[in-house]
């Protein structure tokens, strides 16, 4: 009882911190920041507690992408994780259902044998007509449950066929929800990461273009600031449809982490790949974005993007490195519009870190 009371007390000390957290910070009190707060009062998880003391040293803040990056990276993917173990867990009692009853019809099976044989005995020392009956009748006793058996066990084999089947979709929709961003849809960095890690050595070993785009939207940090997250949210989402209208086929479209995006280009030279980057940004700017709970039109929303070209000698990072620069350079020299690694722009800006 005591152990009952010390382990409440804990629980409710823990569950103070967080929402003590939440309110310093100003933060809303969504099960998702809880969550996070709640995690970090327990200093079971000593990364997140690392990537959140060294965020807030940096910047005194916590911003809503930084919370959703923090949960995407060190909370989402242990639920997949328990999810996966559950169901694994069905699947291992599916089939140790199965096999208890394979081994039940076996011991039939040599019931059923062991009959046999002594119904062949019998019936050679059989000496009249009721004797014999009473070797027929029993053997057809035998056959009937031996028949019933065998039906139960083709019935049992059929709806555990149908259960692991389901429970296979299950598995396989999980993995793909742990590799979709909630919000837009679209791929998220876990994805990113091992689709372009695909992509780069597929590349490298066939010869074949490849091309990468980063992009962010442009003074997102003032929408959220004028309009609220849900605003917010409004233009992630305005942005990733855009996207998905664009892009087809082979190439790979993700979220990489708050406002920013990134699209791998299999099989795409430079010049097709800023032609695709300008597609995106038109597509992006032609849209209106109007405020759903007033109808008020808020304007429009642009995106700069840098785009890359992998080189023989390249890695992923590298690739990555040079796009953000461009996409860095995109962005210092006006917004809304595209720089790759080959424009003058670049060079000033690689120029301008070096320094």
């Amino acid at each position: 009882m005591v152990k009952l009371l010390d382990e409440h007390e804990r629980t409710l000390a823990f569950a103070e911190v967080a929402l003590g957290q939440i309110k310093s910070l100003r933060q809303t009190a969504v099960p998702r920041n809880y969550e996070i707060w709640y995690v970090y009062a327990t200093g079971y998880n000593a990364p997140l507690n690392k990537i959140i003391n060294e965020t807030l040293a940096r910047n005194g803040r916590l911003s809503e992408s930084d919370l959703e990056q923090i949960y995407e990276t060190y909370l989402s993917h242990i639920k997949t994780s328990d999810r996966i173990d559950k169901v694994g867990a069905r699947v291992i009692g599916e089939i140790d259902d199965v096999m208890k009853l394979i081994t039940d019809a076996l011991g039939m099976s040599q019931s059923y044998d062991a009959t046999l044989s002594g119904a062949s005995e019998k019936l050679r020392n059989a000496k009249d007509r009721d004797q014999i009956k009473a070797v027929v009748e029993a053997l057809m006793k035998s056959t009937r449950e031996m028949q019933e058996t065998n039906k139960a066990l083709e019935n049992r084999l059929t709806l555990s066929k149908t259960e692991i089947s389901n429970l296979q979709h299950s598995l396989e929709a999980i993995r793909a929800e742990s590799l979709t961003d909630p919000l837009t849809g679209l791929g998220n960095r876990k994805y990113f990461d091992r689709s372009i890690d695909m992509a780069v050595r597929a590349a490298l070993a066939s010869g074949e273009p490849l091309s990468l785009l980063m992009f962010d939207i442009d003074h997102f940090k003032s929408f959220n600031d004028s309009y609220g997250h849900l605003t917010g949210d409004q233009v992630l989402r305005l942005v990733a449809m855009s996207l998905k209208q664009t892009i087809k086929g082979q190439d790979i479209t993700a979220r990489y982490g708050g406002e920013e995006f990134a699209v791998v280009l299999p099989n795409t030279a430079l010049r097709q790949a800023l032609t695709v980057a300008d597609h995106i940004r038109r597509a992006v700017m032609a849209k209106e974005l109007k405020k759903k709970s007033t109808g008020e039109i808020l304007g429009r929303v642009t995106i700069s993007v840098g785009v890359s070209i992998l080189k023989p000698d390249d890695d992923t990072d590298s690739l990555i490195e040079r796009a953000d620069a461009c996409l860095y350079a995109a962005k210092r020299n006006g917004r809304n519009r595209v720089i790759c690694e080959v424009d003058p722009e670049y060079a000033a800006e690689t120029r301008s870190q070096v320094a």
